[in-house]
């Protein structure tokens, strides 16, 4: 019996050493790759991280490598994966939009964190804004295979100025706000009603 388990244990750290070894060959091959994003050209730890994910989640590896970024250490969803995955996992009917704005545009006074590194040392300030806006709502929602429904929290162009994506550099809040408010939105519904599908936890 003991000789059985031995054997088993034995083949199982096998197949799991040929398993890393293929995905090591596979990120190797990717990484040399002029088609995958720059985060991943030369990184084969970042392609072996990528192709992790994407068998987690049942995905290509090459659009993992397009829709997840690495922000502040941690990876994260570009919102057009997280609507996809929502519309696809079959749980829900398509995700769709409210928009509310307010009848003119006005001026608003907010207060934003910046951090910034001085040596070794990390230093954070308060910084006053103001910004004309019109501003905007925003609620992602469906119906789940029951009926019921199902609503993301509530975003708004003052949440975005106060939270600082408004006036981060390139920021397309200025430009695309109803697109912005439903990329946001989309995001929120998706990490409150389905983190288990965005992480590649759900079966079937």
């Amino acid at each position: 019996m003991n000789t059985a388990l031995a054997v088993s244990h034995t083949s199982s750290i096998e197949i799991a050493e040929r398993k890393f070894e293929l995905m090591q060959r596979q990120a190797t091959a990717m990484s040399k790759s002029e088609l995958v994003p720059k985060e991943y050209r030369g990184n084969v730890p970042n392609c072996m991280i990528a192709l992790e994910v994407a068998d987690r989640v049942s995905a290509s590896p090459l659009m993992v490598m397009q829709n997840l970024a690495i922000i502040h250490g941690r990876p994260s969803w570009s919102s057009t994966f997280i609507i996809s995955a929502i519309n696809s996992c079959g749980r829900f009917k398509p995700l769709r939009f409210k928009i509310v704005k307010e009848d003119a545009p006005r001026d608003f006074s907010y207060d934003i964190f910046e951090t910034e590194w001085i040596g070794k040392e990390k230093k954070t300030k308060v910084v006053k804004k103001n910004s004309r806006i019109l501003n905007k709502t925003c609620i992602a929602w469906t119906t789940d295979a029951g009926g019921e429904v199902l609503e993301s929290p509530e975003v708004s162009i003052e949440m975005a100025c106060v939270e600082g994506w408004y006036d981060k550099s390139g920021s397309k809040w200025k430009t695309m706000p109803d697109l912005m408010l439903r990329y946001r939105s989309a995001a929120f519904f998706g990490r409150l009603y389905a983190p288990d599908v965005l992480m590649g936890m759900h079966n079937g």
